[in-house]
Formats: C-alpha cells, structure tokens, sequence
C-alpha cells in the first residue's frame, strides 16, 4: 500500500475513532468504495482535475447527504476535493483492515449474487467465525456474475463455494 493511501487511511481512522463511529465510517466508505468501483460515471467525475475541488466536494455531498454520517460525508468530500477520489476503495479498504487488526480481528470479504437477510449474515459470520477460529468482520458485495453461493476471501485465502465452482468440481470428477 502506498504510503499516501496509508496516510490517509490512518487519519480517517483517528477521526472515526475519537468520533466514536468507526464501524459506521468502515462500512459506509467500504460501501461508497464499491460504488465508486462499479460506476465509471460517477469515478471520472471525482477523480477529473479539471472539474474544481469544491464542485468534486458537493457532488459526494448530494450523493451521501443523509444516507451517511456526516463524519462519513467529510472524509470522502476531503478526499475527492484533494485529488484521492481515485484512491477511495483503496483508503477504504486500509481503513478496514487496520480497524479490524485494532480490535484483534480480520476481515472477511464475500461476494454473494443477492443481499443477505439479517439472519443469514449473522449465520454466515458465526459459520466464518467457527471454520477460521477467530473473529472477523465480514463485508458482503453483491456481485450478480455469482450465480448462486458465495466467495469469501479472508487475507491471502480465497473460499469458493459458487454453484460454478462446484459444477466444475463435478465435471472433473467424472
């Protein structure tokens, strides 16, 4: 990770901590990052130059205003009006790792092709937390090119358990 991303994903972590709403700024930057990631659209808008700082700034402002905290609003707004609009997902995901590792956890990225209920998240971590033997902070993506199951990632270790995966299982086995 480069040091700028580090810099940044250290401070938007001091902030959201003496804010006392880490959590909540973990996974509204996660969710904004993937955003961000999946809409060339709106990434070209905050990353272009030649659109000015304070414009890139409110664009954040009316796409979160009221759907984040404003804790959440500030940070991405000063980022985007300091040229890192590109490095968001980045940030984002350093910031979710060094809260996790703070509190003695790792984070466990799934892909699902739907959203999970309340109920089925709450299966999935204990599932998660019981196979890897330790605490996790689990962040779901729905990604429609999973047909049907999920991918987990935690670290280095990538957990493939797509109905894709599986038939593919079964075509070798035979």
């Amino acid at each position: 990770m480069s040091n700028r991303v580090s810099n940044y994903a250290t401070a938007v972590l001091a902030v959201a901590e003496a804010e006392g709403n880490l959590d909540e700024v973990v996974d509204e930057l996660y969710r904004f990052g993937q955003a961000l990631d999946s809409n060339d659209e709106l990434r070209n808008a905050l990353t272009d130059q030649r659109i000015e700082a304070s414009r890139r700034a409110q664009i954040v402002e009316d796409l979160l205003g009221g759907k984040a905290s404003a804790t959440t609003v500030s940070l991405v707004s000063m980022a985007v009006a300091n040229g890192r609009g590109g490095e968001l997902s980045k940030i984002a995901g350093e910031v979710m790792e060094m809260g996790a590792s703070q509190h003695g956890r790792q984070v466990a990225l799934v892909r699902s092709a739907v959203a999970l209920t309340d109920d089925q998240h709450a299966r999935l971590v204990a599932a998660l937390t019981k196979a890897h033997g330790s605490e996790l902070d689990v962040k779901v993506q729905v990604d429609p090119s999973v047909v049907g199951g999920i991918v987990t990632q935690i670290g280095d270790t990538v957990m493939d358990g797509t109905v894709r995966s599986r038939i593919t299982q079964l075509r070798e086995a035979f």
